[in-house]
C-alpha cells in the first residue's frame, strides 16, 4: 500500500458461516499454499409438485353444460320447431289393418267333380312412397320399376308409372296387379333379390323394387274350360261374381272374410310389435245336379250341330223326369269363365234360361193334354183338316201344302198338323173365348208365364198374356205354339210334367251344400203340382211315341233302336230380338225316354239356322237322339222291352 492510496474501507456483510475446513487467507507477500481439487458436488434431487385440479374441472363442467345445451335445442326443436315433420316420418312405423280373404267353396257336379275351384293366387301391391327421390336416392324409380314390372304383370308401363308415383304423395298403398299366378310373384321375387344383392356390392345402385310386395289371396278357376259355363258364371280379377251359380249363391261360397291388424315399417311387418287376427271363415261348396259326362255330351252335340248349321245359338236340357233335377244345360256358343278377354259379349250368360222365344209345335202337347183332360176329345176321334183354315182375320196353314187329311187325334200331334190342333182346342168350350181361358189355365199350370222356381240371376217368365188380352190372331196361334214365348227350361219341364205322371216337379240345379266343417245340407224339396191325371199322362205319352215311331211321324230321327221314344217336333217363326221382326225359325226336340217307363226328357233348340234343314225334327232329332243315348247309357237306364200300343194316325171315311 502507498501513502497516495486512500485507504479502503471495509463495508461489514453479513457473517459467513464458518467452514470447518476453512482455512486463514495468507497475507500479503505471504507464500500461496498448494491448492487441492475441491471434490464434485452432487445435483440436488428435484422435487415434483401436483397442478391444481381447479382447472381441469372447470373445462369437463363447461363441455358438460355444452352437450346439456345441445340436447335442449335438440328437444326443443324435434318438440316444437320440427313436431310435424317428425309426425310424418313415426307414420311410418304404425299399426295398420288388411283383410283377410276367406276361401271360395267349390262347385262340383253330383258326383263330387270339380267344376269351379280356387287356386293360390297373389295380390301384386307397392308402397308409393318408398320409390320417392327421397328413399331411393333417385328420381325415376317408378320408371325404372315399372319397365321391370310391365312385362310380367301384362299392362303397360305408363300406368304402373301413375300408380307408383300417385298425386297423393303420403299414399301408403296400390294395387299393381290383382290375383296373379305364384309363377308372376316368384318371378318378382327374384328379381327383388338379385337387385337386393347387386345393391349391397355396388354403391351406384338402387334396388327399385324394395317398395313392391304382394298380399296372398286365392284366384277361381275352371278346371273343364267352357263345360257349363252358362251354369257356373265366373268371378272377375276382382272376386266379384258375375252370373251364373256363383252370383246366385254368392253368400254360400264367398264366406266370411277375415282381419289382421299390425305394426309395419316401411311396408313390413314389425314381427315384436304384436298383431290381433280374426281369422276368415271359408266359404261353403255347393253340389249341382249337373252330370259333368252328360253335360259334356250334350254341349258337343248343340255345338256341332249350331255350326252346322250356321245357326245363331243353340241350347240342350238333360232332366230327371222323376225328381225334376237339371242333369244338363248345355248352350252353344258358351264362352271359357277363365279367359273373358275373348269371349263374345252375346254369348255370355246362360241363354237356355235368359232366351225367351216362340216354341211352335213343341207347345201342341199342351193343348192336347187340355182335350184329353176336360173329355173334348180321345186319340181316336176323328179330325178332318183341310189345306187351309179361315179363322178370325187369317188364313191358317199347316207347314206344307196338302189335300184334306183324315186324322185321328193322335195323327193331329202325330202330323203336327196346326190346323187339326185349332179345331181341336176350340172344343174346349161352348165360346172361343171359354176354349182360350180353360187353355191358357192348363198353360199356366205347365209353368208358363212365371219364373221356374231355379232362381236363376237374369231368368226369363217368358209371356203368356192373359186370355182377356189375346188379340183375334192369337186365340188360334197360341194353341199351336205361336204367340206366346217360353225358355228352354220351361219346355224341358213341360215334357218332365207328362213324363212323371202328370206331376211338375220344380227343375232344380243344386242338390246341396257342404260347410266348412264338411256337413252336407241337401236343398229344399222341389215344390209338385198335379197338372194333369196319370191316366191322361200315359195317353200322351202313346200319343208322342207315334211322331217317332210311325212313318208319318215328324220325328222318325229322333228313334233310339231298343228304347220306345216319346217326342215331338218344333219349327216355329222367330222373333229377331234386334228387330223385334219375324226372321228365321225356332227349331227344336221335345221328348223322353222310356216312353212307357219315363227316366230321362232331353229338349232340344236351335235358333235361325241359316245353312241346310232347318225343321226341327231335321236338325234337332238327331241331337235328341245323341243326347238321350249317351244319357241312358250313362245312367245305365234299361229298355223296357214292351211293345208300343201303335196308336192310328190317320182314319178312313
Amino acid at each position: 500500500m502507498t501513502d497516495r492510496d486512500p485507504p479502503r474501507r471495509r463495508v461489514p456483510g453479513p457473517a459467513r458461516p464458518a467452514r470447518p475446513d476453512a482455512r486463514r487467507r495468507p497475507g500479503p507477500g505471504a507464500r500461496p499454499a498448494a491448492r487441492r481439487p475441491a471434490p464434485a458436488r452432487q445435483a440436488a434431487p428435484k422435487t415434483l409438485r401436483l397442478g391444481s385440479p381447479r382447472p381441469r374441472l372447470r373445462l369437463v363442467g363447461l363441455a358438460l353444460t355444452l352437450v346439456l345445451i345441445a340436447f335442449v335445442v335438440r328437444l326443443f326443436q324435434v318438440q316444437a320447431v320440427d313436431a310435424s315433420t317428425y309426425a310424418a316420418k313415426a307414420e311410418q312405423n304404425r299399426y295398420v289393418g288388411q283383410v283377410l280373404a276367406a276361401d271360395r267353396g267349390e262347385i262340383t257336379d253330383r258326383s263330387g267333380v270339380a267344376l269351379a275351384t280356387s287356386e293360390d293366387a297373389y295380390d301384386i301391391t307397392a308402397d308409393p312412397t318408398m320409390f320417392a327421390r327421397g328413399q331411393l336416392k333417385i328420381g325415376d324409380g317408378p320408371e325404372q320399376a315399372a319397365a321391370l314390372l310391365a312385362p310380367i304383370l301384362g299392362q303397360e308401363q305408363d300406368a304402373l308409372v301413375k300408380k307408383l308415383r300417385p298425386k297423393n304423395k303420403a299414399l301408403r298403398y296400390v294395387k299393381l296387379a290383382s290375383r296373379q299366378t305364384p309363377q308372376v310373384w316368384k318371378q318378382i321375387k327374384d328379381l327383388k333379390s338379385a337387385l337386393a344383392k347387386k345393391e349391397e356390392t355396388d354403391k351406384s345402385a338402387h334396388n327399385v323394387l324394395a317398395g313392391v310386395f304382394s298380399v296372398a289371396t286365392s284366384k277361381r278357376v275352371y278346371p273343364n274350360g267352357d263345360l257349363a259355363a252358362g251354369i257356373l258364371g265366373w268371378v272377375n280379377g276382382e272376386g266379384k261374381p258375375g252370373g251364373g251359380i256363383e252370383l246366385q249363391l254368392n253368400k254360400q261360397l264367398a264366406g266370411k272374410d277375415g282381419k289382421i291388424r299390425y305394426a309395419q315399417s316401411g311396408g313390413r311387418l314389425v314381427p315384436t310389435a304384436g298383431s290381433t287376427e280374426t281369422p276368415a271363415v271359408p266359404g261353403s261348396d255347393v253340389e249341382l245336379t249337373i252330370d259333368r259326362d252328360i253335360q259334356w255330351a250334350a254341349q258337343k252335340a248343340i255345338s256341332d250341330q249350331v255350326k252346322d248349321s250356321a245357326a245363331d245359338r243353340g241350347y240342350v236340357i238333360v232332366q230327371d223326369t222323376r225328381t225334376g233335377q237339371v242333369l244338363a244345360m248345355a248352350n252353344s256358343p258358351g264362352f271359357d269363365p277363365n279367359d273373358l278377354s275373348d269371349a263374345d259379349p252375346a254369348a255370355l250368360g246362360n241363354a237356355a234360361l235368359q232366351d225367351a222365344f216362340e216354341p211352335g209345335s213343341t207347345a201342341k202337347v199342351m193343348s192336347m193334354a187340355a182335350v184329353l183332360q176336360e173329355g173334348a176329345a180321345t186319340p181316336l176321334t176323328h179330325v178332318v183338316v183341310p189345306n187351309r183354315l179361315h179363322r178370325g182375320d187369317r188364313l191358317f196353314k199347316d207347314d206344307v201344302n196338302h189335300p184334306t187329311w183324315y186324322l185321328t187325334l193322335n195323327g193331329v200331334l202325330a202330323k203336327s198338323s196346326n190346323i187339326g190342333t185349332i179345331l181341336a182346342t176350340g172344343q174346349l168350350g161352348r165360346t172361343q173365348a171359354q176354349s182360350n181361358k180353360v187353355l191358357y189355365d192348363y198353360l199356366r199350370k205347365f209353368g208358363l208365364g212365371h219364373y221356374t222356381g231355379l232362381g236363376f240371376p237374369g231368368e226369363t217368365p217368358g209371356i203368356l198374356a192373359p186370355p182377356d188380352k189375346w188379340s183375334t190372331s192369337q186365340q188360334y196361334t197360341i194353341p199351336f205354339g205361336q204367340g206366346v214365348s217360353i225358355n228352354a227350361m220351361q219346355a224341358a219341364s213341360v215334357y218332365s210334367t207328362i213324363a212323371n205322371g202328370g206331376v211338375r216337379v220344380e227343375p232344380t240345379l243344386v242338390r246341396g251344400t257342404k260347410g266348412p266343417d264338411g256337413r252336407f245340407t241337401p236343398a229344399p224339396k222341389s215344390e209338385k203340382t198335379r197338372v194333369v191325371s196319370a191316366e191322361t199322362a200315359k195317353t200322351l205319352a202313346q200319343m208322342l211315341e207315334s211322331v217317332v215311331d210311325d212313318e208319318e211321324g215328324t220325328g222318325t230321327k229322333a228313334r233310339i233302336p231298343g228304347y220306345r221314344v216319346a217326342g215331338k217336333t218344333g219349327t216355329a217363326n222367330r222373333v229377331d230380338p234386334a228387330t223385334g221382326k219375324y226372321k228365321g225359325y225356332t227349331s227344336s226336340f221335345a221328348g223322353f225316354a222310356p216312353a212307357d217307363k219315363p227316366r230321362i226328357t232331353v229338349y232340344c233348340a236351335i235358333q235361325n239356322a241359316t245353312k241346310g234343314n232347318y225343321f226341327g225334327g231335321q236338325i234337332c232329332g238327331p241331337v235328341y237322339k245323341q243326347v238321350m243315348e249317351f244319357a241312358l247309357k250313362s245312367l245305365q237306364v234299361p229298355p223296357t222291352g214292351a211293345k208300343p200300343a201303335k196308336l192310328p194316325v190317320t182314319f178312313k171315311r
